[in-house]
């Protein structure tokens, strides 16, 4: 919990806004949107590795959009009501980030799903640096089968 405590003072404006209060970044213009390095994308707040690049495409929504997450059990899915609308909201299980929402119409071929995600609640995680930023373990899921 002091961990959380730490990162959360850590944050930017947005960062907090994003993660703790539910709100969206503006499309087309956030960090990750057209980011296509290897590697993978961890939660801002507690560092928890959420999606990775092979499983991001270019949705064409303006935010960055995954056809699944690392860890399925990683995720929560709520239903979210609000602006008149009818979506599921992600967020982070331990660190309970408000991620952005996922929806029914991605690639058919990856399973179907987008999960659009605000950039502001993550943090890249370049292929290369994996084991120097304590993520070594994750080198794996790039390996070529």
């Amino acid at each position: 919990m002091e961990n959380k405590k730490k990162n959360l003072d850590s944050l930017t404006e947005l960062q907090y806004k994003v993660t703790q209060e539910g709100f969206t970044e503006e499309p087309f213009s956030n960090q990750y949107d057209k980011h296509f390095e290897e590697g993978i994308y961890v939660d801002i707040v507690d560092g928890t590795p959420l999606f990775k690049s092979e499983d991001k495409y270019d949705s064409g929504c303006g935010w960055p959009a995954f056809s699944r997450p690392i860890n399925n059990e990683d995720i929560v899915k709520l239903n979210d009501y609000s602006h008149n609308m009818i979506r599921v909201e992600v967020k982070s299980k331990n660190a309970n980030s408000h991620l952005g929402h996922v929806f029914n119409d991605g690639p058919k071929e990856k399973g179907g799903l987008r999960y659009c995600i605000n950039s502001a609640s993550l943090k890249f995680i370049p292929k290369n640096d994996l084991e120097k930023e304590g993520y070594g373990k994750y080198k794996i899921l790039f390996d070529k089968k």
